[in-house]
């Protein structure tokens, strides 16, 4: 399978982009396309000499997107950016999909624009999984839609369940609505009306969940508009990063304390690496004609090799057939 990925997208672009894209070569059968500038490229492929030959395709680009560029300005000027020409290439047909760390506003804009949205579909929705106590659920929508409709909520938890059946091999996912309190007519006019289309579809829905049911993995689908989703996933990070620095801390106070930390230290790894988004590398893009993951933007190699199997295991998964055919099945106009 063909992977693009974005070479000159995100804080530490090109060269941790490229050192991911190297790592995620073990992966098997993927073959990449590292879109940008390619003498930028070429100078972080060096060490790696032959070893990537024939499995690494450069294929140039002359503008780059910055992070704090108008995503709509930026597109309408750059013809040739690099994050375009990713998606321009699966719309071609030379990639199955494409990942970029870039300008967030900018790839959602490239797969708009190039891959259109799938029939029936609304609005595309951002995806991302979340560590919970029980594993992993998912988060959708994640800052696509600022402002959403009771009908644009349903698509995205009908797209949830579909990835998370067919791409994480979940069977019959269970689906929540974010809400502040669990009874079905509680929350504003947005959360009331989805509410009843939602518990009238063939979903497995749980009904409403609270936000202190996410972490504890109440559901795998957790279903909320844009805004709220963002707030949620950027909480999220930011606590997972103040408990990590806060621990440490601790740990290092006092001698007991120090020898303790060096026991446990093998188990405080892993419990960083749970809450560490690196090690979900990015977040499909659900609802456009195409596979996209949007990665963080400051992501590191090990983030960029994950999302590269991300991509991967949505390809293999079929997610857009899937969800273009679900659509159709319940009623999507």
């Amino acid at each position: 399978m063909r992977i693009a990925v974005d070479a000159m997208g995100g804080d530490k672009a090109p060269g941790e982009i490229v050192r991911g894209a190297v790592a995620a070569l073990k992966q098997g059968e993927v073959e990449l396309l590292l879109v940008g500038i390619p003498e930028k490229i070429e100078k972080e492929l060096a060490p790696f000499g032959n070893t990537v030959k024939g499995r690494i395709e450069i294929v140039p680009a002359t503008d780059v997107i910055g992070m704090n560029e108008s995503p709509a300005r930026a597109l309408r000027q750059k013809k040739e950016a690099s994050v375009l020409l990713a998606a321009r290439l699966v719309k071609e047909g030379r990639a199955q999909a494409f990942v970029s760390a870039g300008n967030t506003g900018a790839t959602m804009g490239a797969a708009l624009f190039q891959l259109g949205r799938i029939k029936g579909i609304k609005r595309p929705a951002i995806a991302s999984p979340l560590p919970t106590t029980r594993g992993m659920s998912l988060l959708i929508d994640a800052g696509a839609n600022a402002d959403a409709s009771p009908l644009y909520l349903s698509q995205f938890a009908q797209m949830g369940a579909i990835y998370l059946e067919d791409v994480w091999g979940i069977a019959n996912p269970k689906v929540g609505l974010l809400n502040i309190a669990s009874e079905p007519k509680k929350g504003n006019e947005l959360s009331r009306k989805a509410y009843t289309i939602l518990e009238k579809l063939p979903l497995n829905f749980h009904g409403n969940v609270e936000g202190r049911e996410i972490a504890a993995g109440a559901v795998d689908v957790v279903v909320c508009d844009g805004f709220v989703g963002n707030i949620v996933l950027k909480l999220i990070e930011g606590l997972a990063q103040a408990f990590t620095v806060r621990l440490k801390g601790e740990l290092k106070m006092g001698l007991r304390n120090r020898l303790g930390a060096s026991l446990a230290l093998p188990a405080f790894r892993r419990f960083r690496r749970s809450l560490d988004y690196q090690e979900y590398g990015g977040a499909p893009l659900l609802g456009v004609k195409g596979i996209c993951i949007i990665c963080h933007g400051s992501s590191n190699a090990r983030a960029i090799e994950n999302a590269i199997g991300a991509a991967a295991g949505a390809i293999k998964g079929n997610i857009v057939a899937k969800i273009a055919e679900n659509i159709r099945e319940i009623g999507g106009e």
